[in-house]
């Protein structure tokens, strides 16, 4: 239970600062504006201020297909793995919850989004179903790399916050403008279900921001589990 409510917490934490920096200060203008680099940080500084707050108690997936690569290298029950699923997409929805009323008492300007993912014509770079796909699986397969690789025996522990971090905020800045950047299936149901009113389109396309980051994070976990990236055999 002690995990599982972290995760939540940590969950909670990504969508509402994340997503929320891309909604909230995204409108902004001036001093109160921010860009693609601006959001980047926030979901990469959320990562690291869970990293070292719920850390020591859950390991902080706080990803579903973090989660998934953890399983498949061998370091989680699958049982274990799916509790950390349930935490997580519990967080997401309160999270992009919390997010919607907060928007709800703008006088005006705000069209219902809550930083849902997406792809295709009319939604940030405008690239197709491919695109997407290939992003999606390509990065999160990525960060799963860092991800298992910092947190193995004999890696820099105290590090692993920070490294882990970094990277979500560098695969931000380059596919923020190709789907807004999801590589976690919990952060895309949050804000797509909760915001689904207003934005019918991201619940219909949110199945690629399930598939995608799991196959990703699926790839990297096999390969540590082979030890093909490990630095030694896992037990």
């Amino acid at each position: 239970m002690k995990k599982a409510i972290a995760e939540f917490v940590g969950t909670f934490t990504l969508v509402l600062f994340g997503c929320g920096a891309a909604v909230i200060a995204g409108m902004g203008t001036g001093a109160t504006s921010i860009d693609v680099l601006g959001i980047a940080f926030a979901f990469g500084l959320s990562i690291v201020a869970m990293a070292y707050g719920i850390g020591m108690i859950s390991g902080c997936h706080i990803n579903p297909a973090v989660s998934l690569g953890v399983h498949l290298a061998g370091r989680m029950s699958a049982g274990e793995m799916v509790t950390y699923w349930i935490a997580q997409v519990l967080g997401a929805l309160a999270g992009a919850a919390v997010l919607a009323i907060i928007l709800s008492g703008k006088a005006s300007g705000w069209d219902g989004g809550l930083g849902q993912n997406g792809w295709g014509a009319g939604y940030l770079g405008e690239y197709n179903l491919l695109s997407a796909l290939v992003f999606e699986v390509v990065a999160t397969f990525l960060f799963l790399v860092c991800i298992l690789g910092v947190t193995q025996k004999g890696a820099p522990s105290h590090l692993a916050g920070l490294a882990i971090g970094l990277t979500l905020v560098v695969i931000h800045i380059v596919g923020i403008n190709v789907t807004g950047v999801s590589v976690n299936p919990a952060r895309s149901l949050g804000p797509a279900i909760i915001g689904a009113g207003s934005n019918p389109g991201a619940l219909a396309q949110v199945w690629l921001f399930i598939i995608a980051p799991l196959i990703g994070g699926a790839a990297a976990g096999i390969l540590f589990k082979t030890g093909l990236l490990s630095a030694e055999s896992e037990d």
